[in-house]
């Protein structure tokens, strides 16, 4: 595996060649996400809203918490996750702690999960009828991490203007 400016370099040509690849960017951005929570000056900020701002940092982050848990964790790794999606936009102001906690463990078992999965199963189709059509364990593991960077964005703006 080469390097261009200490940024690993994979092979793309195929999709099943993305499993190293998938790991290091999880790895990556669940980080920043802990870090983006531990940044937060004052705890009460993650829980605050807006006008336009209607969603929580607090909220954002259980609902990636959730959503990885149910679509990586019990879907693929057969967890036992079982996914309560209303709570992670109802709960408010559960301890930063308790959220990092949750994030740490997470990074764990979606390593644990995609080291476990065989790169076959990235062409085979995810178990789940997730929107109107079926797509591959891979296709979907990719958007799992742009929908993760999605929000990850959005909790950096959120801090960036309502933690002051």
């Amino acid at each position: 595996m080469g390097q261009l400016r200490n940024v690993p370099f994979f092979n793309l040509n195929s999709i099943t060649m993305i499993t190293a690849p998938l790991r290091s960017l999880y790895h990556r951005d669940l980080n920043k996400l802990k870090a983006e929570i531990e940044a937060y000056q004052n705890e009460e900020n993650l829980w605050k809203i807006d006008k336009n701002i209607s969603n929580s940092a607090g909220n954002l982050c259980l609902h990636l918490i959730g959503n990885l848990n149910h679509f990586i964790g019990a879907h693929l790794g057969n967890t036992g996750y079982v996914r309560h999606r209303e709570l992670e936009f109802s709960l408010k102001n559960i301890p930063r702690a308790e959220l990092i906690e949750k994030i740490e463990s997470m990074t764990i078992m979606i390593d644990s999960v995609l080291s476990q999965l065989p790169e076959s199963e990235m062409d085979k189709e995810y178990p789940l009828i997730v929107f109107e059509e079926p797509m591959t364990t891979g296709y979907f593991l990719i958007h799992l991490i742009t929908h993760l960077d999605y929000h990850l964005g959005q909790i950096n703006y959120h801090r960036r203007l309502l933690d002051i």
